[in-house]
Formats: C-alpha cells, sequence, structure tokens
C-alpha cells in the first residue's frame, strides 16, 4: 500500500488554500512583491497531499501549488469508522502534530491546517494537537507525514509474521 505510485489521473481531487504569504525581496530599485500559496488537495477517500507555489500573482501561485501538491499525494490507512489505525506523532521541522484516533461520531477535533488535511485525506473521526512550532506549513506537512507513516494492522501482521488476531488482541 506504501511507496506506490497514484495515478492522479483518476481521483476526482478537491483543494483548499491553507494559506497565501506575500514575500518581498529587496533589490536595488526597490522591493519585488511576490506571493507563496500553501495548498492541501484530497480526494475524500484516503488520499491528500500538499504542495507550495510562488508566483508574482495570487491565482498563479495557487495553481502552481496545487500542481505541486499532485505531485506528492499520499496514501492513508483509514479504519472501519473513518479514523485512523493507531495514535501517532508526525513531525516535520520543529512542528510536532499529535493524531489520536477517535470513535465513530466524534468528529474532526483539530486546528485549521491539519483539519484542512484530514477533511480532504476523508477522515471523519479524529482528534489531533499541534506540539512545538504552529506554523502553517511545517503543521500541514507534519500531519502529512504522520499520516503517511501510520500503517494498517494487515501490515504490522505481515512485518511481524502473526496473524491480525494476534496483533490486535
Amino acid at each position: 500500500m506504501k511507496n506506490t505510485i497514484i495515478d492522479v489521473s483518476q481521483l476526482e481531487l478537491n483543494d483548499k488554500v491553507v494559506a497565501i504569504k506575500r514575500v518581498t525581496k529587496t533589490v536595488k530599485g526597490g522591493r519585488n512583491m511576490r506571493f507563496t500559496a500553501l495548498v492541501v488537495v484530497g480526494d475524500g477517500n484516503g488520499h491528500v497531499g500538499a504542495g507550495l507555489g510562488k508566483a508574482v500573482e495570487i491565482p498563479e501561485a495557487i495553481r502552481k501549488g496545487k500542481e505541486d501538491a499532485m505531485k506528492h499525494i499520499i496514501t492513508v490507512a483509514l479504519d472501519e469508522n473513518s479514523s485512523i489505525t493507531h495514535d501517532f506523532i508526525g513531525k516535520y521541522g520543529s512542528a510536532s502534530v499529535l493524531l489520536k484516533r477517535a470513535a465513530a461520531g466524534t468528529g474532526i477535533i483539530a486546528g485549521g491546517p491539519a483539519r484542512n488535511v484530514c477533511e480532504l485525506a476523508g477522515i471523519k473521526n479524529i482528534r489531533t494537537k499541534c506540539l512545538g512550532s504552529n506554523n502553517k506549513q511545517n503543521v500541514v506537512l507534519a500531519t502529512i507525514e504522520g499520516l503517511r507513516q501510520l500503517k494498517t494492522p494487515e501490515e504490522v501482521a505481515r512485518s511481524r509474521g502473526k496473524s491480525v488476531e494476534e496483533i490486535l488482541g
């Protein structure tokens, strides 16, 4: 399931702009203004990705961010009640995001950047907490890194040479 190439053309992707920043570069004649857009894409069915686009105009930056996100789509392991299979802490830079599985009916309890990732991944029940840095870009990437490293009970059983019943207890 992991490290497989996903055919993006067959997925119906939705996108959300998480953050738009104006960045400047001081040059001899003054300041050059540009825009950076952090975009998350997902199909709501276990596939999600994030990308960063930079351009002179906002719509162009968003388009580039969406293209970049499509190149970095991952598959998320979900359980029977649309939650994650086990608790995990995703880390990226100085940002850490605690991902906790939740019972059916809990909903998505998450801050803005992590919420966008969870919604577009198709997770319906989860609790998250940002630890360390709350920089939007790093929180999004930490959440995706945590979701990428989740394993299904089948994968764990196969790697340990046991049955799924022995793993789940």
